[in-house]
């Protein structure tokens, strides 16, 4: 039975390869060394972690197979908070299965536990499955370029 659940600090390096399965997943690059330094702050930081982590396992205390990711954002148009849920995964041969489903549950729980009315998210316009798992769960798209301008 899957158990979705907040990451602990202990399941940070299975999160760090998570996350390197989604980047090659998603032909991206690699994430840069020091992740999980960087991550264990935003996921564990004190006093309030900025980012929200949520991991599934097959079963309690058994390996993880997907993850998610969201924080509090605004939108300037609607002048209101949102929760932006940035990754949601899983690896391959666990999708198709519900785990995706229960993964979105828990980023709801987590919008409902903030007091925000939405998530939002986006994924690659290649992604069918991706695609077409949101629509069954109800979700709406927009279509958008996303930019990255570094500040370095």
């Amino acid at each position: 039975m899957t158990n979705v659940r907040r990451a602990r600090v202990d399941d940070l390096p299975e999160v760090v390869a998570l996350i390197a399965e989604h980047a090659v997943y998603e032909k991206a690059d690699p994430p840069a060394k020091g992740l999980a330094e960087r991550l264990g702050f935003l996921l564990f930081g004190e006093p309030e972690p900025r980012l929200i982590g949520l991991v599934a396992e097959l079963r309690e205390g058994g390996p993880l197979v997907g993850y998610a990711t969201c924080s509090a954002e605004v939108s300037t148009w609607d002048g209101e908070e949102y929760l932006h849920m940035d990754c949601l995964y899983l690896r391959d041969g666990h999708r198709g299965l519900g785990i995706g489903e229960l993964l979105m549950d828990a980023v709801r729980g987590e919008a409902r536990r903030l007091g925000l009315g939405q998530v939002q998210w986006q994924t690659p316009v290649w992604n069918d499955g991706a695609i077409r798992f949101y629509g069954r769960i109800g979700a709406t798209s927009k279509d958008k370029r996303r930019f990255f301008l570094p500040v370095r």
